[in-house]
């Protein structure tokens, strides 16, 4: 279940770097809905978060504007994989601790989340590059600002089916399991006999 959620919050941070930044960490800090492991606890920073606010502004800003949104996909390069890495491993509940032998670090294992993180995050981050000046050119620059709000609310939504689709899971499970005890305790009581007066 862990990848799943790590699958999809690597995804949103390919298309918008900010949100599922700003969610982890307001999720975690305001909710039970997300723990985060001690080693990415400083998502839920009041500072960060402000901060990631203010960059998620400019990028929204930023992203609906053509031919600005361009040098923005150009910046965010090294942004969005970066936050694609951090979601991923902050979302899969790996106990990162700081990296004071790296020998040890790479031996653990607990690499493996932030690396599958930033390769989704850049794969996204790369179709979404590639298609924007196509898209903008042969519209005059009128599908910037449609295709950014798109892929904003793509990006806010799978955050939040990443979070909730482990609790969706339990749901489910739940429904499925009360289902069944009810159709067989209905089957049971059909089945006996009827007792005489």
């Amino acid at each position: 279940m862990e990848l799943l959620t790590g699958f999809g919050l690597a995804t949103a941070a390919g298309l918008n770097a900010y949100i599922p930044l700003l969610a982890l960490g307001l999720l975690a800090r305001f909710t039970d809905l997300v723990t985060l492991p001690s080693g990415w606890s400083w998502l839920e920073n009041g500072w960060v978060m402000a901060i990631v606010a203010v960059l998620l502004t400019v990028e929204v800003v930023a992203d609906k504007v053509p031919a600005l949104d361009s040098v923005n996909d150009v910046v965010q390069t090294f942004v969005r994989p970066t936050a694609g890495g951090i979601v991923f491993g902050s979302g899969t509940a790996a106990q990162t601790e700081a990296v004071t032998d790296p020998g040890a670090f790479a031996g653990s294992g607990q690499w493996i989340p932030v690396v599958l993180g930033i390769a989704i995050a850049l794969v996204v981050h790369l179709t979404k590059t590639a298609v924007r000046p196509v898209a903008n050119a042969s519209t005059a620059g009128m599908a910037a600002p449609v295709l950014s709000t798109v892929e904003d609310v793509t990006s806010v939504g799978l955050v939040f089916v990443a979070i909730l689709l482990p609790v969706l899971v339990l749901v489910v499970v739940g429904v499925i399991a009360w289902a069944a005890f009810t159709v067989l305790r209905r089957r049971r009581s059909r089945r006996r006999p009827a007792t005489p007066n």
